[in-house]
């Protein structure tokens, strides 16, 4: 009597997939790290924004646009840094912007040493002790990227990926107008003019005689 069971290929997932499917504790942190920071740059660029706008000696425009695109870059890639070690694609990107914090920090700290240019920057403190206390940033990330455990992470290449259906022209065209729309919007409150700051009216005198 013919047998009647059908031999099912077994479908056994790889024990390396599945142990790479949750990044290591340094990978993490080195991660949490960077994305918490490009939070905070982001918060205290948008706290400086609105100092810069309601201030009486308002810098040009231009200056204002660059420091904007420069802090918007920062955090970018320090958060892109830190999500492309979690993905498993190499801590090149983190360890650079990391690298970068260093010599800017280095820099200010020399400016704060020699000069009195960065004294209103922190106001209450002085200017090398905030520095010295913002290396740990910079270092916390190498050393956590650079770990033995990080390193075999990312030697280990990227985690496989279910394959996406790719967006549609309507999407693509809904995402490029958002870009731009945002764009524009931040160039706008960077260079227009918010108006200059009214004068203090005196009180009018009493004209009465007595």
């Amino acid at each position: 009597m013919a047998s009647t069971t059908l031999d099912v290929p077994s479908r056994d997932v790889p024990a390396c997939a599945v142990a790479r499917r949750r990044p290591p504790a340094t990978v993490l942190a080195a991660a949490g790290i960077a994305v918490v920071e490009a939070v905070a740059i982001v918060a205290a660029a948008l706290t400086g924004l609105d100092g810069l706008l309601v201030a009486t000696h308002r810098p040009p425009g231009a200056l204002v646009a660059f420091l904007l695109l420069a802090l918007a870059a920062w955090a970018v890639f320090g958060a892109g840094g830190g999500l492309v070690l979690a993905d498993g694609s190499g801590p090149r990107l983190l360890t650079g912007v990391a690298v970068v914090e260093l010599g800017v920090l280095a820099v200010a700290f020399v400016l704060g040493l020699t000069t009195s240019s960065l004294d209103g920057l922190v106001p209450g403190l002085p200017v090398p002790a905030v520095v010295l206390s913002a290396v740990a940033v910079p270092v916390g990330k190498l050393l956590l990227a650079t770990a033995p455990s990080a390193t075999a992470w990312s030697d280990a290449g990227p985690r496989p990926r279910e394959r996406r259906p790719e967006l549609t022209e309507d999407q693509r065209s809904l995402r490029a107008v958002t870009v731009t729309v945002l764009g524009f919007a931040l160039l706008a409150v960077a260079l227009l003019d918010p108006g200059a700051p009214t004068p203090d009216v005196a009180a009018p005198a009493s004209t009465g005689q007595h």
